[in-house]
């Protein structure tokens, strides 16, 4: 037990601080600063696929739980109509 918390403590306190240096993309950073157009829509296209990949995770398992969620409604009612008791 011991040697889990030693092992989880030295993971967090590694990926601290790796967080240190991952605070912006240089290609975010420079089109920022250069304040020239182009570069400000290719860094707005940056901050939007990753927004869209933060997303994806969460539409894929919420649209399988409503799909799951839809099949025992389904099943449910299917049930009822034939005569036998619901499930609980």
């Amino acid at each position: 037990m011991r040697f889990k918390t030693i092992l989880c403590l030295v993971a967090v306190g590694f990926v601290l601080g790796m967080a240190s240096d991952a605070l912006a993309c240089p290609n975010c950073k420079d089109a920022v600063a250069a304040n020239d157009p182009d570069a400000m829509n290719l860094a707005r296209g940056y901050f939007y696929s990753i927004l869209i990949m933060l997303a994806m995770p969460f539409a894929l398992v919420s649209s399988f739980g409503a799909y799951v969620w839809r099949e025992m409604r389904r099943q449910k009612r299917a049930g009822a109509d034939a005569g036998q008791p619901p499930l609980s």
